[in-house]
């Protein structure tokens, strides 16, 4: 079970942070920095990331138009298994992207709540990313929407698959969707605090969603959509117009991650040491470096 953040080297370079003694995603905020608007911003930017590169691949795995998806149309378990790899790797990218290397790189309010409740990140803080997360996604669709005036035939392909929207299926009780939401994000997030909390593997953290959601996929994606992530729902949503049973994406994710966080307090996936609340681990400590090299003047 993690505790109070306990790694804090000494005498942090300030050329590298904006505040070398605040500690955001440690869990441990500076009293004077109760909110931080930088980490939100990157935060908005690696969702948005996550978004431009989930539902251009999966438009273009998905759409009866295009070549791949024309390809694909023979084997659609293999479809909508590399839909779930390509969207997990647009998490990986967005973590491993400068924007995550700032916020972490949660891009999902679901992750953003394992944190807090694992004591790594503060409920205002908590807020921000969430606020941050549902804003990057809604650019995030708004640029794949955009591509579409340029390019008709994208347009067209987009409309076709409804942006990617997660939708419930129409052929089973709502409930269905809903523990199966429930399930998947809770084996998500199991694994991402595992990984993250267990010090021979936390390198593999950030690429643990492509290879979750590639093997999930064909089992969940008919019944759901397999989302685990509400702004990844309602960026798609919004654009499309596709809100049946959005609820379920309000509240399932959020209902897997407690199930998960008290599974993990209670030790059931064994001694978890959760250090920061970011899915790829850069050596900060919990704090929340620049975006961009800066050097005070007159240092080298």
């Amino acid at each position: 079970m993690a505790g109070p953040a306990s790694v804090s080297p000494t005498a942090p370079d300030p050329a590298c942070y904006p505040q070398p003694h605040d500690r955001p995603l440690a869990g441990a905020p500076h009293p004077d920095r109760l909110v931080h608007p930088r980490l939100y911003a990157c935060e908005c930017a690696g969702t948005a990331l996550l978004m431009v590169f989930g539902l251009s691949t999966n438009i273009l795995l998905g759409a009866a138009g295009s070549p791949v998806g024309r390809v694909l149309a023979a084997h659609p378990a293999l479809q909508v298994a590399l839909q779930g790899l390509f969207f997990g790797l647009g998490g990986t990218l967005a973590a491993l992207s400068p924007f995550g290397r700032v916020s972490g790189g949660h891009v999902s309010p679901s992750v953003t709540l394992a944190f807090t409740l694992m004591g790594r990140l503060a409920w205002r803080d908590m807020l921000g990313y969430i606020a941050a997360q549902l804003a990057g996604a809604v650019l995030g669709t708004g640029l794949v929407a955009l591509a579409g005036l340029i390019w008709p035939r994208w347009a067209a392909w987009s409309h076709a698959t409804h942006f990617s929207a997660t939708l419930p299926s129409a052929w089973v009780p709502l409930g269905w969707a809903f523990t199966g939401e429930i399930c998947t994000t809770a084996l998500l997030i199991g694994s991402l605090l595992f990984m993250g909390g267990t010090a021979r593997l936390r390198w593999v953290t950030p690429l643990v969603a492509g290879p979750l959601f590639f093997m999930l996929n064909p089992f969940e994606a008919w019944l759901s959509g397999d989302s685990t992530n509400l702004a990844r729902s309602l960026g798609p949503a919004l654009f499309s117009g596709q809100w049946r049973g959005f609820w379920i994406y309000g509240l399932a994710p959020f209902a897997g991650v407690a199930l998960m966080v008290g599974l993990v307090r209670l030790g059931i996936l064994g001694a978890i040491e959760l250090h920061e609340a970011r899915l790829a681990h850069f050596g900060h400590h919990g704090r929340a470096p620049y975006l961009l090299p800066w050097r005070r003047p007159g240092r080298g």
